[in-house]
């Protein structure tokens, strides 16, 4: 896809952070969006950021772990467009506990946010998608999806699975004009942190956690943890012009950031040891990364 002038697209997660950069990047460019997120006040924050374009948008409070509230997102969105072109499965969410502590509902949060929502998306857009001369689907994974840390397993579950579920999505429509493209980004500045269920701070029981924190700020409460990664993640309308940008250049996996460039090419050199190569790169990567919005 070369451009994306009178495009219509469905963005998850617009509330803020990448989904909200998606939003005003595609309006910039002369698409009408469809701007969907579970809270009302930022969601309302994105609205009155696009009310300077010309192009379409609707606006959509919508909890996308549900089956049936997606199903009536779907309509809702397109008695507003009548077509959609691109659907970015962008909302996600994060608890921080070990598999033992995790509760099932939290679980279940998790892997119904995270992954169901997008298999749920895209089973109801993708035969609008096909209808289009044109469509893509973007999903997001993370840098997660290719390697591991503590206290972060349903999160793993579901990047992984988005991961896999893109791959093979991607095979399956190789021949038809829809895309797919699986999206890893590494450490971005938004509010996934401040967003997640935490039953406690960071669990330093292993050696990468324990050289994390001596080496950085992160802190030990979720509003220390939640400042940290705002302050030294990559702004997020940077990754969304990563985003868009792959998506021009038809790539079927999108690395946002250079720590998830390296992580993929430390797990595929190393895949037993990768997470001893972490700690020597984060550090100046995290230090020199561009964290200023783009201009």
């Amino acid at each position: 896809m070369k451009s994306f002038k009178d495009k219509v697209a469905v963005i998850t997660g617009a509330g803020s952070g990448i989904g909200r950069h998606l939003s005003i990047l595609l309006k910039e460019a002369g698409a009408s969006v469809a701007i969907c997120d579970v809270n009302e006040t930022t969601l309302r924050d994105t609205e009155k950021i696009l009310d300077k374009y010309n192009t379409k948008t609707s606006v959509h409070l919508a909890d996308v772990s549900s089956k049936t509230t997606v199903k009536v997102l779907t309509e809702n969105i397109l008695r507003e467009h009548k077509n959609v072109d691109m659907l970015f499965n962008n909302a996600g969410v994060t608890v921080n506990d070990s598999f033992e502590d995790t509760t099932e509902q939290n679980w279940d949060w998790v892997i119904e946010t995270n992954l169901h929502a997008v298999i749920n998306l895209t089973r109801c857009f993708l035969p609008i998608l096909k209808r289009q001369d044109e469509a893509a689907i973007v999903n997001l994974s993370s840098i997660f999806g290719m390697i591991t840390v503590p206290n972060q397993s349903a999160y793993h579950v579901t990047k992984f699975g988005v991961r896999g579920f893109s791959e093979a999505l991607s095979k399956e429509l190789s021949n038809t004009n829809v895309s797919v493209h699986c999206v890893h980004p590494g450490h971005i500045g938004t509010n996934i942190v401040s967003n997640a269920r935490m039953t406690s701070g960071p669990k330093q029981n292993d050696a990468l956690q324990r050289i994390m924190s001596k080496l950085l700020p992160i802190g030990t409460s979720q509003r220390e943890m939640s400042e940290f990664f705002k302050k030294y993640g990559m702004h997020p309308s940077r990754a969304a012009n990563i985003i868009l940008n792959g998506i021009k250049r038809n790539k079927k996996r999108i690395f946002v950031g250079l720590d998830a460039k390296l992580m993929d090419i430390s797990q595929r050199i190393s895949p037993m040891h990768y997470e001893k190569l972490f700690p020597i790169f984060t550090l100046p990567i995290t230090i020199l990364r561009n964290k200023k919005p783009l201009k």
